[in-house]
């Protein structure tokens, strides 16, 4: 990894700024999915063990709200997908570094739920898990084109990825990752935050692992990127 403290030179912006970049944004593309994969198979590791429900501040002061239970994932969908197509087709070059952090984010998440034993932070509510499933079949699932989206696998097998959450983290990188940039940096900072209470009122994950997505993204972005200053981001902005 380089470090970067100044700006990448501007490419240019849509198809031909892409296409000039085409080799890292396949190579980034292609590390992001490796990472998934690597972060998946831990959570089906962890998935197998024995974990109990602990106990958690907030969520006892939080109802479980079923329609975003039910909305959850597709709302990460929503905010997520467009915000990342749009940062790559505004500025590719940034987007290929995102990416490999994402990639890096992901390693990390993989992990911390193989370190951590938690159980569902509300069993009566959460999928049914790997249970008695084949993990190879669970596996191939999880990591097919359909299945990177489809709620209903990752509800069905997995219940215990839960530190750190996954969702808090890709919304709250991509907030960093877009600072300072007018029109885009609003809107992303709104949807890390509604997909943040999403989770908790959805009972998904613990208080903690929140807060651990938020820590653990910001410490890999600051290494990569360097310490967040006011205005640095505000002049890569400008112009594009």
């Amino acid at each position: 990894m380089n470090d970067r403290r100044g700006e990448d030179p501007v490419v240019g912006t849509g198809p031909r700024a892409i296409l000039a970049l085409w080799p890292s944004v396949a190579g980034a593309l292609a590390f992001r999915y490796a990472a998934y994969a690597v972060m998946t198979a831990l959570a089906l590791w962890a998935e197998l063990r024995p974990a109990p429900t602990l106990p958690d501040a907030v969520l006892e002061r939080l109802p479980y709200v079923p329609w975003i239970d039910r909305a959850n994932y597709w709302l990460w969908l929503l905010v997520y997908v467009p915000l990342a197509a749009a940062f790559l087709w505004t500025e590719p070059r940034r987007w290929v570094r995102y990416m490999v952090t994402g990639g890096l984010v992901s390693l990390a998440r993989g992990v911390t739920i193989a370190l951590t034993g938690m159980g569902a932070p509300d069993p009566a509510h959460a999928g049914p898990g790997i249970g008695g499933r084949d993990f190879w079949t669970a596996y191939g699932e999880l990591l097919s084109p359909l299945g990177v989206f489809d709620r209903g696998a990752i509800a069905a097998y997995l219940t215990k990825d839960l530190f750190f959450s996954g969702h808090v983290a890709t919304t709250f990188l991509l907030w960093l990752s877009l600072r300072g940039r007018p029109r885009m940096a609003p809107i992303a900072l709104a949807a890390s935050l509604a997909v943040t209470a999403s989770v908790l009122l959805a009972h998904l994950h613990y208080a903690i692992d929140v807060v651990g997505a938020w820590a653990v993204t910001f410490a890999i972005f600051t290494l990569r990127e360097g310490w967040p200053r006011p205005g640095s981001a505000d002049r890569a902005g400008r112009g594009r």
